[in-house]
């Protein structure tokens, strides 16, 4: 989204992003519809106060609140620092310890782009062996999955991860309206095979997660963890992946492989 661009234009937007009425947004928010036609239309400026209290009906990510405040001559309200600032060090403490805590399974964290920021060590599984122009930072996970010189070539249920993991990534662009985001659903998509592909199962509660590794096949199950009483645009955007073993044989790969002495 243009920071540049009128409030009311904004709002407009995210409004339809979501598939809301004038009406339907007014009744959640408790204003007048016509308070809502007129902040569009740009016969009202809003206050902070109503702005932020619009974005919360709306579901507005806290980086994309603080461009609607300055669109409506407000300053920002939220913090957005980088991970490496000092004040955000009890994070990155407690990140740390929840990767190394999920040993000897994989375990990683991304951003809101799918950049990886953290992992455990563990996470071999998925760089070993792929093309060196793909770990070149930032390392971006989902093209990583799906690249054909990334894991992708390893993975036995290839069509069933992308059936999972594009969806998906369409769904953070519609819910985001992040035009990078848009970029690598475009190229990740184009990297086929042609067509949509494959819809999960419904009857599954999670994706198996099938792939080759040093001669076994190993199978995982994954969750995602996100920070959603964070009140910094950063930690916000954080997301933690951990990778359970799916069956006894990937659970004894992995237990055998922390118990061998390091090199």
């Amino acid at each position: 989204m243009n920071q540049d661009r009128p409030i009311g234009e904004l709002l407009r937007e995210w409004r339809r992003r979501r598939g809301l009425s004038q009406l339907d947004l007014a009744l959640q928010a408790d204003v007048s519809a016509r308070h809502v036609s007129f902040v569009e239309t740009g016969r009202t400026i809003p206050s902070s106060a109503m702005v932020l209290r619009l974005a919360e009906h709306l579901g507005v990510p806290l980086r994309e609140r603080n461009r609607l405040l300055v669109a409506a001559g407000h300053a920002p309200v939220v913090r957005e620092r980088p991970l490496k600032d000092p004040h955000l060090a009890s994070a990155r403490n407690v990140l740390g310890q929840i990767l190394r805590g999920h040993e000897p399974y994989p375990a990683l964290a991304v951003d809101r782009r799918w950049n990886l920021l953290f992992a455990n060590s563990a996470i071999d599984v998925f760089l070993e062996g792929v093309d060196a122009t793909l770990l070149r930072p930032p390392v971006n996970m989902m093209r990583l999955g799906l690249h054909p010189g990334g894991f992708a070539s390893r993975l036995l249920n290839l069509g069933q991860v992308r059936g999972f993991l594009l969806p998906r990534l369409a769904r953070q662009v519609a819910q985001s309206g992040d035009a990078e985001l848009s970029a690598l659903y475009e190229e990740v998509l184009s990297y086929g095979p042609a067509g949509d592909p494959r819809p999960p199962d419904p009857a599954e509660i999670a994706l198996p997660i099938r792939i080759r590794h040093r001669g076994a096949e190993l199978c995982f199950i994954n969750t995602i963890t996100t920070f959603g009483a964070a009140f910094d645009v950063t930690l916000e955007e954080l997301a933690v992946e951990a990778y359970f073993p799916a069956d006894d044989d990937t659970a004894r790969f992995f237990r055998t492989a922390a118990a061998e002495p390091s090199a």
